[in-house]
């Protein structure tokens, strides 16, 4: 879809705004409109293009008013995660490009400082951007500068660990921070925990509220609020709200001046609010109420399912993969995860699940529907998890905690402090291992092999299928073995016939897939059917490779190691991770160790950050599909 290309009239208004400046040309009346031609392009271009659909339409009318309001790029507008933030590139110069959003080459579905001067910081994980934006800040104020800085984060989001040590930062630190609290009772799934229940009672009467903020607008018009000064009037609202109803929010116990709640769908009002506290010193709250999915009345209604849709018919809404009832088709992993951990959790009483606010995303949902007392959502605190888990296997329970691989990243000190150091038996099953695709760089779970190997005590391994992914999980949970890492990829395994017979696998035993004397390839993980194909390949044109599924990555498998190191041919190593630190180097330290010398050829993640694509495209790019392995191969042989 190109610039233009657009049936009619449909988007007069949108169609002429190349940047932000464009926009502040219309008045504030045209806002409304300019804000359902927005929703109209989401919905035409994310029916055949999917990304994150449910949390930008409800994020529309906050994100026409920020830039209104706001002199971006100047001022600095820093989004958390970034789901919501597509209307925001609409309205800052890829409204073109927006088609090729989330491909290979094409603008990444969240805010890239790369791709964008208006994208001021990375934004792919939750809770960081009060953090980020206390920083420019207090960096504005020590330059001497007057830029606005708006963190704009969800009511999901700020429950995290990391926005809480932020506005308890903002709170006692000189700065001009705004915070616009997106609250939309969502986050993917339904939000979990106390904050989510605060908030949403966190209001008095409608009557009370507009009382309140029109009594403000009164004083300051006529400047018996002094917002520059430091006098008994500074915290106007605050103590309005004591005085009249005898008490005060989280936030205004922390001295930081809230305001709210206001509906965020009325884009008039909130540049009107804006305006009346953009030029406030000292940090203040904006709470807006949001409806996930607004406009869309099939994301309004399942906004979860609607997170992240995949292909629909705007006419209808029906989703492509609510068209798919194939029961011989494979699953997913998760789904394998979610079933395999019932079955457990039902003969074993021990067994409970924790998920860091993504019950649907992996699966956990399976076990919760059916044994719900002893499911945990923790919300988005993936440190919390870990430790929770630890203290529930210091008190004999068998905890599995199932968070994707790049926001384990977030919990490694409590791995190693709350976890390893006292051998406790946490079961952390990683999802989205490897390459995941259209995410991009935020998302991969590129680093999990390396990061995890370091740890003693820690068991890491990653199955080449579902049948071996339940048998882990098996061996996990009826073994003495202390804390127990399983990886597995996104998306669907390679066969229907999944739920298998469980039983205990050997701990750092291997499996010698086939035979051969000219080239060894070791792999670990579901990369061994991509192996199997190339050294078929390879055998056709006379290149007998042998080829090793190691499961496990700690402990190796020695004597497998051992085996090859024998053979003194040239050796290969492909992994769904970084080359540095997985498995690639463990092999090679191992062997460097034990006095051989031979090649290794080390097939994976490069020392880099990897863009999005399609994991087919990436795989490709890095070097690891099944042709590259083929290539390696013969390369290696002698016979390219």
């Amino acid at each position: 879809m190109g610039k233009n290309n657009h049936a009619g009239n449909e988007y007069l208004l949108l169609d002429n705004i190349n940047c932000p400046a464009d926009l502040r040309k219309l008045s504030v009346n045209q806002l409304p409109q300019l804000c359902d031609e927005i929703r109209k392009f989401l919905i035409e271009t994310c029916s055949v293009n999917p990304g994150h659909f449910a949390s930008s339409m409800g994020a529309v009318e906050m994100t026409v008013a920020l830039h209104y309001v706001f002199d971006t790029p100047y001022d600095r507008l820093v989004w958390d995660v970034g789901h919501q933030a597509y209307g925001h590139k609409l309205l800052t110069g890829r409204r073109d490009k927006f088609f090729t959003n989330r491909k290979l080459g094409g603008i990444s579905g969240f805010p890239n400082p790369e791709e964008s001067e208006y994208d001021t910081f990375t934004a792919g994980h939750a809770s960081n951007s009060i953090s980020a934006a206390l920083g420019m800040a207090v960096a504005a104020r020590l330059n001497k500068e007057k830029r606005n800085v708006v963190a704009i984060i969800g009511d999901a989001s700020v429950s995290g660990g990391l926005a809480f040590e932020g506005i308890n930062n903002a709170a006692n630190t000189p700065n001009n921070l705004l915070i616009v609290l997106n609250d939309n009772d969502m986050s993917i799934d339904r939000n979990v925990g106390s904050l989510n229940s605060y908030l949403a009672h966190l209001t008095t009467s409608p009557g009370y509220n507009k009382f309140r903020y029109g009594l403000y607008r009164m004083l300051r018009k006529a400047r018996l609020v002094n917002e520059r000064g430091k006098g008994a009037i500074l915290r106007f609202n605050n103590s309005l709200k004591s005085l009249l109803v005898h008490q005060q929010n989280i936030f205004e116990g922390l001295n930081i001046r809230y305001f709210g709640p206001f509906d965020g769908h009325d884009v008039v009002k909130i540049v009107q609010v804006l305006t009346d506290i953009r030029d406030m010193e000292g940090p203040r709250l904006l709470h807006l109420r949001t409806i996930k999915g607004k406009g869309y009345a099939p994301a309004e209604a399942e906004p979860w399912k609607w997170h992240a849709p995949g292909k629909f018919e705007p006419e209808t809404g029906v989703r492509a993969c609510d068209k798919t009832t194939n029961d011989n088709s494979p699953v997913k992993y998760q789904e394998v995860f979610g079933h395999t951990l019932l079955e457990l959790a039902e003969k074993d009483k021990r067994i409970v699940g924790i998920t860091a606010a993504m019950s649907s995303g992996t699966s956990m949902e399976i076990m919760q529907a059916k044994l719900p007392a002893r499911v945990f959502d923790v919300g988005i605190s993936e440190g919390h998890a870990v430790t929770f888990a630890g203290g529930l296997a210091k008190d004999g329970m068998r905890p599995f905690v199932a968070i994707y691989s790049s926001f384990l990243q977030r919990a490694y000190d409590h791995i190693i402090h709350d976890v390893a150091i006292q051998k406790l038996p946490v079961t952390l099953c990683i999802d989205r291992a490897g390459i995941v695709g259209e995410d991009g760089v935020t998302h991969h779970g590129a680093l999990d092999l390396a990061y995890l190997r370091s740890i003693p005590n820690l068991i890491v391994a990653a199955p080449a299928d579902e049948s071996t992914l339940r048998n882990l999980m098996f061996t996990a949970a009826n073994n003495d073995l202390g804390p127990f890492a399983i990886r597995y990829p996104r998306g669907n395994g390679n066969s229907a016939r999944w739920r298998t017979p469980m039983h205990s696998i050997e701990v750092g035993r291997g499996v010698k897939v086939t035979d051969g004397q000219d080239v060894a390839v070791i792999s670990i993980g579901t990369l061994r059917d991509s192996v199997k194909d190339a050294v078929e390949m390879a055998h056709k044109e006379g290149v007998n490779a042998a080829h090793y599924d190691m499961i496990f990555l700690k402990p190796l498998d020695e004597d497998i190691l051992k085996e090859v190191a024998e053979k003194s041919c040239p050796i290969i190593t492909v992994e769904d991770g970084t080359v540095n630190g997985g498995l690639g180097g463990a092999v090679a330290e191992w062997m460097t160790s034990h006095g051989y010398n031979q090649k290794i050829i080390r097939l994976g993640i490069p020392d880099s950050f990897i863009t999005h694509g399609s994991p087919a495209e990436l795989k490709t790019m890095c070097g690891f599909d099944t042709n590259s392995i083929y290539e390696a191969i013969l390369r290696v042989a002698n016979r390219h």
